[in-house]
């Protein structure tokens, strides 16, 4: 039988309250990535190996310098352009490293994959409705108040989930 696999959970966020907040949910390792270099202290926080698995949701820049962050065959999965910027990532910067790059999209899998998506949809909401699952909501808006919630997202002091109500 193969032995159990550790892993590390290291994680950015611009503020080190936010990164405080993480560890209740697992963080080991919090980056501070407006006051340092996420690449750089990956890089040290596995002593020089990277990550095995970098997930983005920023896109841009970001995504471009994740891949510096990886480790030899590691995977950068691109799951959202929260920054509103497109990337420009070389494909040779992937093979050097035998990198892959995977993008994840819930609406496009919904149109081909609809019956997995549902079941799987469904299964999380029963898991959080047991308490197996935590829906952080940082902060409900009235639907009236939708620019206000939109604003607060951008302004991105949200930590979690804002909801609407009606």
């Amino acid at each position: 039988m193969p032995a159990p696999v550790s892993s590390t959970v290291i994680s950015t966020a611009s503020s080190d309250e936010k990164l405080e907040r993480l560890k209740e949910l697992g963080l080991d390792h919090g980056i501070n990535y407006a006051s340092e270099s996420f690449v750089e202290r990956t890089r040290e926080l596995t002593d020089g190996h990277g990550a095995d698995v970098v997930l983005d949701s920023v896109g841009g820049q970001n995504l471009v310098d994740s891949i510096g962050a990886l480790a030899y065959r590691g995977t950068l999965v691109s799951v959202g352009v929260s920054s509103r910027a497109g990337s420009s990532v070389e494909a040779q910067a992937l093979w050097a490293q035998n990198n892959t790059l995977r993008g994840v999209f819930l609406g496009g899998a919904m149109l081909t994959e609809l019956p997995r998506i549902h079941a799987m949809i469904a299964d999380l909401l029963d898991r959080v409705a047991r308490g197996e699952l935590r829906v952080e909501v940082d902060r409900t808006f009235p639907l009236a108040e939708a620019a206000a919630a939109h604003a607060y997202i951008e302004s991105r002091q949200a930590f979690g989930r804002v909801v609407m109500t009606p």
